[in-house]
């Protein structure tokens, strides 16, 4: 296994390193900023970056927000950006459901309704590639569960069980219920596809950890007897396919940058980027990146680094 290149301080391979690479892929936290601190001289980066031409894509794994919504997060963070340059895992699902699944499974074309466990931030994905959709913030679903639930989910009725939902997809939720669980389950057990957006078991918050989007899901694959969902986010290579499918670059010129080695770096390396760029402002010590499993083709103290290229 090959040892990182550590580009810190180093003007030469520093351009080396961006002048070979025509697509940026870049986490958030962690790397562009932490909690609500964003790091010195991001904006200076990515300026640099956009002015070199290169396509930077900002790669999300919360499914909770639109791209609309991570724009505006990324702009009240001091980072301007576009809705074309935000990724999340929402939108990946809806560009996989729209564009690659109905290739593999020809009666979506037919079934292709969505029951969704999730927030807002799915169904405008979904909606922005013309998916139709029930469930998600729907109030119908945010109820206690009755006896004629049981028999009319039981027996298949069409009235309670859509039989146009061809997929369930699965995020996290703040609203999940019995109820829902149950409805999941039959139309899987039906026939449907069991997606999710991310299966990220927590969700940091306030310097502690809650249930993630992978809690929510997690009843369902017990009760499927251990049937995983195909999931969306980093390191899961079909939300790799999906950015290509969005983006159409060539992967030996696209590089990921990241601060978990078992999540961004890992997304890069199977997905056979190009590149790959570990920064040392999260998650990630110097010695995981030299020495782990998982290792990049590159790593720096911090994403502002890369400015030195620049200097005379």
């Amino acid at each position: 296994m090959t040892t990182p290149e550590y580009l810190t301080g180093n003007k030469e391979a520093i351009r080396q390193f961006i002048d070979q690479y025509d697509v940026f892929l870049f986490d958030c936290d962690g790397v562009l900023w932490s909690g609500d601190h964003l790091f010195p001289g991001v904006v200076d980066t990515l300026d640099l970056l956009r002015k070199k031409n290169k396509q930077v894509v900002f790669v999300t794994n919360n499914s909770t927000k639109s791209r609309q919504d991570y724009r505006k997060k990324l702009e009240s963070m001091g980072i301007p950006a576009t809705v074309e340059e935000v990724f999340g895992s929402s939108y990946s699902a809806s560009i996989y459901i729209s564009r690659i699944l109905p290739q593999h499974h020809p009666q979506l074309k037919q079934k292709n309704k969505v029951f969704i466990v999730g927030e807002a931030g799915i169904e405008t994905e979904l909606d922005s590639e013309g998916i139709p959709h029930i469930g998600g913030t729907d109030p119908a679903y945010r109820r206690d569960v009755t006896p004629e639930d049981y028999k009319l989910l039981a027996s298949g009725d069409p009235s309670v069980l859509d039989p146009d939902v061809g997929v369930v997809l699965m995020g996290l939720d703040f609203h999940f219920n019995y109820l829902k669980m149950c409805y999941a389950y039959h139309y899987i057990k039906r026939g449907a596809l069991f997606l999710a957006t991310n299966t990220d078991s927590t969700l940091p918050s306030a310097g502690a950890l809650f249930p993630g989007a992978g809690s929510i899901s997690a009843p369902l694959v017990k009760m499927l007897g251990g049937q995983e969902p195909m999931a969306f986010g980093k390191p899961n290579q079909a939300m790799m396919d999906a950015i290509e499918g969005k983006f159409q670059f060539d992967r030996s010129k696209a590089c990921m940058i990241g601060d978990r080695a078992n999540t961004d770096i890992k997304f890069g390396l199977e997905g056979k980027l190009g590149g790959t760029l570990g920064v040392l402002t999260g998650v990630a010590t110097k010695e995981e990146f030299l020495e782990g499993d998982t290792r990049p083709h590159y790593y720096v103290d911090k994403l502002s680094d890369l400015l030195e290229g620049v200097e005379a």
